[in-house]
Order: structure tokens, then sequence, then C-alpha cells
């Protein structure tokens, strides 16, 4: 192999703009701009840097900025509550069926769904920030904490046991939301992908639509259990307690809620047909129990609903050893799945309005609420997609809207919840079933299959685990194969060869833009990643392969690889095993003959190479702005190499 010789280091070089190289700054000026940008990303403090240097008016923003509704009352006036009232209204007519259904499946007592609908929305409009959010149970939640507390404890054979856990389970979740807000650790929900919600929610509609046909066929005997599975089996091996007459009603029930969807959908005005759908279920429904006498046929009623207000339950939480494992399980899940929700929910309409929902606030505001639910009777409530929708298409314009929900479901409570006793069983499966076609998003789905298929994939593990094995191992394995994709970027980053673009001095990836050209004696790197343990190995034997191919085609046409440039533009920080990697390729560049040069590295990369003393060895000069920089000078360097030799 013919030998060649690397470049007189001491040669001038061409340089047509200096590259900056800062003095290394301290461990703890860097601590603090990492947590900075980890912990508070949208600088929440600006405001108060900003401000008159007055403490009275620091205290007023600092008022504002932490309890909201002591930004938005004061302006409070007539006009945006006469919005508010008719929101208010139309979502506490949802907010009815809704909470005696969901208090269903979370096998509690029906009462307990009415009073998660009055006390919760009244802390929520105190201390959360997004104006179109309104508050309540959710399907999955509910079934949630239902699968995993009644593992530990039967709703069946001890009522009041399982009722205490259901209100741990909420306090935890609370706890957790509460903490997550003031620590700032929004970034633990974003492990929960659009993907995995996606399967996640479909899969829990699933599961619920099959469990509903327990109420429509009138069974009395049924599985505890919540996978697709065991429900089918228990519905066909109990079919001898199927009663046609419930069957009839649950019908007629379903295709009405499902065809005011269709008014809705053709008529985006008429979206309080919809809304108010669910009540006229429950009224028709409880009439019709109690003029036809539907128990005698076989029609299950809800029972004696208690009139009052929520009674205080703070006595009534259990943190025994012997249970505790199955509240703080439901209660950490619970509340990742309803912050997840409600956060994307609450932004989701915000966008549309070109507002900003801060998810931290929300999280201290959703943990409040719990908190205060759970000593007041409540179980987990959270911001839920139809409500919500209502509540933001009924034209509401703050939060208020949640605390005229509050009052009217007050009145509820006080008057009307007795005759809520007669609500048929079938009728509040059918409101479940109705509402959770909803849920499963075929188009979502299949958007995924065509734009990327590892999404569907975590989508589908998502989907088939929720309904063929548990909730939470759904759940986690959706999350999990998330996670391991994520690290496979880590692992196997992006990287690419550059080329000029004819008549310009633009240098781009080769494979997107056919016409650029290779530069002879040039080998054009671009790393887009950060330079961890996790890849460096990756990184070295990647550039070396492309070494060889480089080395295969120059053997083959005139001139020899002479240069390797590393595009670092793309590589946000470096560890010390990559500083490491930079001297193995380097000497091994160096025993191939070959030189190599930096391109663009940012400030933590070239900080932490200066500190490693890579900089003092590989040398300054070996630095370039931009590839072109460093082009010109490695040509400019190579001409003064051959002017030396014909002297």
């Amino acid at each position: 192999m013919e030998e060649r010789t690397l470049i007189n280091l001491n040669l001038p070089i061409k340089m047509k703009n200096e590259v900056k190289f800062p003095q290394p700054r301290s461990f703890t000026t860097i601590l603090k701009h990492h947590l900075k940008e980890t912990l508070f990303p949208d600088d929440p403090f600006h405001q108060f840097k900003t401000s008159s240097s007055s403490s009275g008016i620091k205290s007023k923003k600092a008022l504002k900025y932490f309890i909201p509704i002591f930004d938005w009352f004061p302006n409070y006036n007539f006009n945006l509550f006469k919005y508010d009232l008719l929101a208010g209204i139309t979502i506490a007519s949802l907010a009815i069926p809704q909470g005696i259904s969901y208090a269903k499946l979370a096998n509690i007592p029906p009462i307990n769904g009415l009073y998660s609908s009055f006390i919760p929305p009244l802390v929520y409009a105190i201390f959360g920030s997004s104006k179109y959010l309104a508050v309540g149970t959710v399907a999955a939640c509910s079934l949630l904490i239902s699968s995993i507390i009644g593992e530990k404890v039967s709703p069946i054979d001890d009522p009041t046991m399982y009722l205490n856990l259901v209100f741990t389970a909420t306090f935890i979740a609370g706890l957790f939301q509460t903490a997550m807000g003031f620590l700032r650790l929004g970034i633990l929900v974003d492990f929960l992908s659009h993907s995995t919600i996606i399967g996640f929610m479909g899969g829990t509609a699933t599961i619920i639509i099959l469990q509903q046909l327990k109420g429509v066929f009138g069974v009395t005997h049924f599985t505890t259990q919540t996978d697709v599975v065991s429900v089918l089996r228990s519905l066909i091996n109990h079919r001898d307690e199927w009663r046609w007459e419930s069957a009839v009603v649950g019908i007629i029930f379903l295709a009405f809620l499902q065809f005011t969807k269709y008014v809705k959908l053709k008529r985006p005005k008429l979206f309080w047909v919809s809304a108010v759908a669910p009540m006229v279920v429950v009224v028709i429904g409880c009439l019709f129990a109690y003029f036809a006498h539907a128990e005698k046929h076989g029609i299950q009623t809800v029972g004696h609903l208690q009139r009052g207000i929520n009674p205080p339950s703070f006595k009534r939480l259990n943190f025994d050893s012997k249970y505790i494992s199955a509240p703080i399980k439901a209660g950490m899940i619970t509340a990742m799945v309803s912050l997840a929700e409600g956060i994307s929910i609450g932004r989701s309409f915000a966008i549309m309005k070109n507002e900003q929902v801060d998810g931290n606030k929300e999280m201290v505001a959703f943990g409040f609420m719990n908190i205060v639910g759970s000593l007041t009777s409540c179980y987990l409530t959270t911001g839920p997609f139809s409500k919500t929708a209502v509540n933001f298409n009924a034209g509401c314009k703050t939060a208020m809207s949640n605390v005229v929900m509050s009052v009217c479901m007050l009145l509820t409570l006080l008057v009307l919840a007795p005759l809520f006793g007669y609500t048929p069983l079938v009728a509040l499966s059918a409101i479940i079933i109705s509402a959770m076609l909803g849920l499963i998003e075929y188009d979502k789905a299949y958007h995924l299959f065509k734009t990327d298929k590892f999404d569907f994939l975590i989508c589908m593990v998502g989907f088939f685990g929720v309904s063929f094995i548990t909730m939470d191992i759904g759940l986690m394995l959706s999350v999990g194969l998330a996670i391991v994709r994520s690290l496979l970027y880590v692992a196997r980053p992006a990287a690419c060869k550059l080329g000029n673009v004819p008549n310009s001095t633009l240098y781009r990836d080769v494979e997107q833009y056919p016409e650029a050209k290779g530069i002879p004696g040039f080998l054009i790197l671009q790393i887009g990643s950060p330079i961890y343990f996790a890849n460096c190995g990756y990184i070295r034997e990647r550039i070396l392969r492309w070494i060889r191919d480089e080395q295969a085609i120059s053997n083959t046409h005139e001139g020899h690889l002479e240069h390797i440039l590393l595009d670092l533009g793309g590589v946000t920080s470096i560890d010390i095993t990559g500083v490491e990697t930079m001297v193995e390729i380097n000497n091994t560049l160096k025993a191939k003959g070959i030189k190599l040069g930096l391109v663009n590295p940012r400030l933590e990369v070239l900080e932490k190479l200066i500190v490693a003393n890579f900089i003092q060895e590989f040398g300054r000069e070996n630095v370039f702005l931009s590839v072109e920089d460093a082009v010109e000078s490695y040509k400019f360097a190579l001409r003064s190499v051959k002017e030396l030799n014909d002297v």
C-alpha cells in the first residue's frame, strides 16, 4: 500500500471565520442551566424578573400565577357569565348520567359518582389554568380502580373496605399529581406517547363495552376479570340469565344515543342534541321503570340514592399494610393516565383559540381536587373529553362553567337524588357503550399504520395488552416498547454522508440530495445526536465502515482519501466515553494517514473536549465553523505543501 504523510501542522491554514474556544463554565453554572431547561422550560418566573421592583406588584403577580382564579375573576362580568351559565347547565346534564354510570363501572355506590361532580369542579375552578376543561369522572380510570382494588378486596363481599380503598387510591393519586406539579415533573407524562394513549383508550373502550353487555342482557352473576376472554366466557356461561326485555330496552336506548351523535356530526350547530341525550335517556328510563314496574320484568334499577351533600371521608382512608399495595398501585397508574388525558385534552381545546395551558399548573390543580375529593366522598376525577367538548361547543368563556355545573349538582343532590334511583341499569350501560364507541379511534390507528409502523406496533401492543391481559400490564407493555424505541434512537443515532450541492456552498445528505457531490480527498460526515456511552461503539464502527467504503471507491478512481470532517452541529452533548471514542477515532485515522477535522461543535461539546484536554492534543486549527471553511482551509494547506515540495 502506498505510503502517505500527514500535512505539517505548523503550516499556516487559511481560516475564513475564527472559532471561539470558550472558557469552560463551572459545574454549578452547568447544573443550574440543565435544571432550568429540564424543570422550567417555559421560564415561568420571567414575568417576575421584568416586573417593577415593587413587592406589592410582584405579590399580586405571584398570586395570579399560582392561583389562576385571581387572574380572570377580577375582570369577570355578566356578559361572560351568560355563556358560562349555558355551558355549565349543559355539562351538568351530561355529568349526572355519567357520574352514575362510571360509579357503576368502578363498583362503588352511584351517589359517589354524583358527589364527584360537585366538590372537584369547585377546586379546579380555583387552581385550573384551562378555560374549557370540564371536570368529571372517566371510564378508563373507573375501570382501572375497579380492576386493581378488586383484586385485593371484593366490592360485593366487603363493599365498605372496598370503598375505603377507593378513597385512599384517590388520595394517593392526588398527592402524586400535586408532587409532580410542584417538582415540575411534567416530563414523566411525556412517556405516555400519543400511540400508547390511542391503544390504551381503544383497548379500555373495548373491554368496557363488553362488560356493559352484562347490563344490556340483565345478567346478575358476572366475572370480576376485565380481559376480553374472561368477560365473553362469563357472558356465555350465564346465558340462562339473559332477559330479552332488558336487551330490547338497551338496544332502543343505544340506537337513540347513536342517532343523536349522527345528528351532531351532520349538523355541528346541534351539538346540544348529543349533549342532553344521556340525560334524556335517564329521565325516560326512570319514567319507564316507575310506571312499567321494570324490576318485575327483570330490568334492574340503580336503587335508593341518599339525598344530601358529600359527607366527609377523611376517616375512611385506609393505610393498613395489609391493603395499601392496591391503593398505591391504583393511585399511581390512574394519576398518570388522568394527567395524560386531562392535560392533552385541555391543551387541544386551548390551541383552537390560540391559547396555552400550563401542564404543571394542571397537575397541581388535578392533585388538589383529588386530595380534597378523597376527603369528601369523591373518587378520581380529571378532564374527560366528552364533557370538555360539550363545554367548549356550548361557548364557555372561563372556568366558571365548572362552578355552574357544581351548583347544578348541589341542587340535584339536595332535591333530585332519590328520583334517579329509578334509573334502569340497562340505560346506564347504553350510555357507557355509546360513549366508549367514540374512544375506539380506527382512523387514528390507520393513520399510524400508514405513517409509522413502529408507532402502530406500540398502539397495537397497548390495545391487545389491555384487551386480553390486564389494563395495567397492557399500559406498561406499550410504554415499555415506546421507551425501547427511544433507546434505539440513542444507541443507533442518525448519521449521514454530506456532499456539496452544485453551484452553492451548501453541504447536504447525499441520500436526500443525490445531486450533491463529494469533494475529492474528503469524506464529510454528519452526526445528529448526543455522543454517549450507549452509542459510542456504533459511531466508531460506522465511521470506520464509511472510510472503508470510501477507500474502496478511491482505489478505483484518481485521488486518495486525505481528510475526514465530522459535522458536530447536531451533537448536543458528549460524555467522557464519547471523548475517549473521539481520541480512538483520531488515533485510528492517524495510523491510516488520514486527517480528522471537527466542524461546528456546540458549546457543551466544546467545553467537554477542552476540559478533557482533547482540543489541546488535537489542535485548535483542526476545528472549524463550517464545512466550507474546513474544506477551503485544508485545500489551502495542501497547496502550501505542494509549493514547498516544488521549491
